[in-house]
């Protein structure tokens, strides 16, 4: 403490204002957690001089320390891009690329599959500043670039959508936004950067979207416990505006989430691959029972898109390809809602919860209908139920399914 003899200090002072500094050089496995809200300048020159956007020195906790650039950077490694932003939610993600880049007058065309929240962000928040939110049919290219406008500044991609899993052709969606100069987005969380390059799509550089979004709450993360999300980008420009946009909002995450994440990346292909493995043999089984009209998971034959899944992620994970651990079913139409939710309550192993990617099995009962703006005759009548798999052992998980199927639906 300079001018100030240390011993004279009362013992407050010199606890907040100790000098000891560790020696440099540690390294271990897990990169340090860094907690601040305020960061120390050692100087009003390097005050007035340091730079946060890219990463070349800190300035304010909420505009990044060492542990959330790491994360940001192992993140771009993922998914194949150049910069990200963490946010504290995948829906918080699709906010703040709404934000920075629409404004009154301006049009996002949302695939009539997203993920709900996100619609309904569309619908609420952007429609009260101007934006005009219109849907399209994810499985008819032509439809999409129908509806691209001279106002259209925004297309959200989706693969494969939500709840009901029909698997968009991807490229083709992004070649229709090119052409026409349109911004591509896409909710990349159950690719996850494993079945498939958002921006590589055919693997020479040619084809990919502007952005990636993603809910690291999914397979990141990985333990059902940590709510986060990244917008990652190759762009620097439009990197920027979802960077700025971001820092004034005043969106952050805690040091100790990002360590979450940072702990759980070096198995997320070892997860993803167990959870997808158990969901494809629960789902070929389902196929062979009575009460279950159709399954809807994009890696089976017969499931809307699959062709497309088929040419996009067949490569992956050694030439099985990769289809995460979700998927639905259309339970017969003969069934009563009351069936169907003695079903969903009759599972054990499976609980009724929302989200996936965690270790633990879940299951939801969903009215499809009401989350539509359209028809979908590719669904067969019935009702609808997602399953996401954990990482429990398959077998065990097949005869929660078979017994609560046998009490549910006895007449199967």
């Amino acid at each position: 403490m300079a001018g100030m003899n240390h011993h004279d200090a009362d013992l407050a002072t010199r606890i907040v204002h100790h000098d000891y500094r560790p020696p440099a050089g540690f390294e271990a496995p897990q990169p340090g957690v860094y907690k601040a809200s305020t960061v120390i300048f050692p100087n009003v020159a390097a005050m007035r001089s340091r730079e946060w956007k890219d990463k070349s020195g800190y300035t304010y906790g909420l505009h990044g320390t060492p542990t959330t650039f790491i994360l940001e950077e192992r993140l771009c490694t993922l998914e194949g891009g150049l910069q990200c932003v963490l946010v504290p939610s995948g829906l918080a993600a699709i906010a703040n690329v709404g934000l920075a880049l629409l404004k009154p007058g301006d049009e996002v065309l949302i695939p009539d599959n997203a993920y709900g929240p996100g619609k309904d962000f569309a619908d609420g928040e952007l429609a009260r500043f101007g934006v005009t939110h219109v849907p399209y049919d994810p499985l008819d290219p032509a439809d999409l670039a129908a509806r691209i406008t001279p106002a259209t500044r925004l297309v959200w991609l989706e693969a494969p959508g939500s709840v009901s899993m029909e698997f968009p052709d991807l490229c083709e969606q992004v070649r229709i936004c090119r052409a026409r100069g349109v911004t591509t987005a896409l909710d990349n969380t159950w690719g996850a950067g494993l079945a498939f390059a958002p921006f590589d799509l055919l693997g020479d550089g040619s084809l990919g979207v502007d952005i990636s979004a993603q809910a690291l709450t999914k397979y990141p993360s990985g333990g059902g416990d940590v709510l986060m999300g990244s917008v990652i980008t190759r762009d620097l420009g439009l990197h920027m505006k979802i960077k700025l946009t971001h820092m004034r909002l005043g969106l952050g995450v805690g040091a100790n989430d990002a360590e979450a994440v940072l702990r759980a990346l070096p198995s997320i292909g070892l997860r993803y691959r167990a959870h997808d493995e158990a969901a494809r043999s629960l789902a070929r089984w389902l196929q062979q029972q009575p009460a279950i009209a159709q399954v809807l998971h994009p890696a089976l034959e017969g499931s809307p898109g699959h062709a497309h899944w088929k040419a996009l992620c067949g490569a992956a994970q050694g030439g099985q390809g990769a289809a995460a651990g979700l998927f639905g079913v259309m339970i017969d139409a003969r069934y009563s809602q009351d069936r169907v939710d003695a079903f969903c309550d009759g599972l054990r192993l499976f609980k009724l919860g929302y989200s996936w990617g965690g270790p633990m099995s879940l299951v939801v009962p969903y009215d499809i209908a009401s989350m539509r703006n359209r028809s979908a005759p590719h669904l067969k009548p019935g009702t609808l139920v997602r399953f996401a798999v954990g990482l429990e052992a398959a077998e065990d998980l097949r005869q929660d399914l078979q017994q609560a199927m046998e009490r549910a639906f006895p007449l199967a």
